[in-house]
């Protein structure tokens, strides 16, 4: 399988504080990544940083073959990477409707398509942003994304404070992006356990730094291990 993301050496953070020390991975194409780790180890800084909101200070970031590190968000973002930050950035004044269609760019993904992944999308098209709950917020979030016909969707915590019921209708979505859709997703997640189920690969930070790399089954089958490596799920 081709090449999707591949990071070699990477140091950023914001200004000259650095968050991540010599981070490196690949991932293929079609494949699906977990990044675990506690609180304030990089995992959202990882996240940012291949989407070009941080500030670089050494490293390469490589997109489908093609360096990326130097370019501007929206560069990357025409390149195919879509972003759905912990903060989901929706409009809060504009429709479920208007909200995707601000977003939206040729290709593959049309409203009625995010509709399709997210029916309770549809059922709330006339509501305005800040009208829909929580859960609705996140799956418009990544409806937006989606819009931009990306290839790479970097997920933040999507997850985090949801109703059950909401986390297995996003936990679908995100399976059936990768596995039926073709794209190639990266999960930051507190909830381990939730994360290694829906992906094939794991990474596990530790103060900026990658302290596991292999297999998602592998990591859930030896509870110990992921017990001294992550505190959550």
């Amino acid at each position: 399988m081709p090449e999707a993301l591949r990071l070699e050496g990477v140091r950023a953070g914001y200004g000259a504080t650095v968050v991540l020390e010599d981070v490196g991975f690949s991932l293929a194409e079609r494949d699906a990544l977990a990044v675990l780790g506690r609180n304030g180890v990089g995992k959202t800084t990882m996240l940012a940083t291949i989407m070009g909101l941080t500030t670089f200070h050494a490293g390469r970031i490589e997109f489908r073959g093609r360096s990326v590190d130097r370019l501007a968000v929206h560069e990357r973002s025409r390149l195919g990477i879509g972003y759905v930050p912990q903060t989901r950035d929706i409009f809060p004044s504009l429709s479920v409707e208007e909200n995707l269609a601000v977003a939206g760019r040729p290709g593959r993904w049309s409203q009625e398509r995010v509709y399709d992944l997210f029916p309770r999308l549809a059922e709330r098209r006339a509501h305005m942003g800040n009208q829909i709950s929580g859960g609705e917020q996140q799956m418009l979030a990544m409806g937006r994304a989606l819009m931009g016909d990306p290839s790479l969707l970097l997920l933040d915590e999507p997850l985090e404070g949801l109703a059950p019921i909401i986390v297995d209708t996003l936990l679908a979505a995100i399976q059936r992006l990768a596995r039926e859709e073709s794209l190639t997703v990266v999960l930051v997640e507190q909830s381990a356990k939730l994360a290694l189920e829906v992906t094939d690969q794991a990474l596990v930070l530790n103060r900026g730094r990658i302290v596991y790399s292999g297999s998602s089954a592998e990591l859930l089958a030896d509870p110990e291990r992921l017990g001294s490596l992550v505190i959550a799920g």
